[in-house]
């Protein structure tokens, strides 16, 4: 499999001309979470209903983060980043399948917040899974997540701490940075899903 170094390097050629639109793209993601999450946790009077709002309000964003996801795969494969595309997830049926993830990993991380974490890494290629497989329902695509990122959830838990020296740059700049590191670890993303699904093509396919 390749190394984080080369898929850093194919995430930059393929942001190569789309970086603007990439920093728009991502601005446009933060406004639209920072409207419902605002909206779904306005109420403070109650620390239960509090914690209602606010997971009503990640049940609401997951869809917008499906879009986000989904969006940066387009740019590595090599189509054109589409605003309307960050929406999609709210067009579709796979949002069950979303809110059970969100809500799996909620549930792992009140156990404890390591169990949390890997189930989060061991969940973290089913939005790219149900962009290749639609049709997939409920708790298909996370388990096919599961099996995907056995023996790899460190793998690209080490791509993401690759990118902590960017992260302390865009800090530097009052987090106007974060608009062009975004997709920088998105696109890297993308890519380390399509270098584990060109290994385990089977397991994708198998419905």
């Amino acid at each position: 499999m390749k190394q984080n170094s080369i898929l850093r390097a194919e995430a930059r050629a393929a942001l190569k001309g789309k970086w603007a639109v990439s920093a728009l793209f991502t601005f446009v993601y933060c406004i639209v979470a920072s409207i419902i999450s605002s909206i779904s946790g306005a109420n403070y009077g109650n620390e239960g209903l509090m914690f209602g709002t606010s997971f009503i309000g990640m049940l609401l964003i997951c869809p917008l983060a499906y879009g986000m996801i989904i969006g940066f795969l387009d740019v590595f494969r090599g189509n054109s980043l589409e605003i309307e595309t960050l929406f999609s997830g709210y067009k579709s049926r796979i949002w069950g399948t979303l809110a059970l993830k969100y809500i799996y990993i909620v549930l792992w991380t009140l156990l404890l917040i390591i169990p949390g974490i890997i189930k989060t890494y061991s969940y973290s290629m089913t939005e790219y899974i149900l962009k290749d497989n639609p049709e997939l329902k409920n708790n298909a695509a996370i388990e096919k997540s599961m099996e995907m990122m056995q023996g790899h959830k460190l793998r690209l838990f080490l791509l993401h701490l690759s990118f902590i020296g960017w992260a302390i740059l865009a800090v530097l700049t009052f987090g106007i940075g974060f608009l062009w590191v975004i997709p920088y670890v998105e696109t890297s993303q993308a890519a380390f899903y399509e270098d584990l699904k060109a290994q385990q093509e089977p397991i994708i396919e198998e419905v």
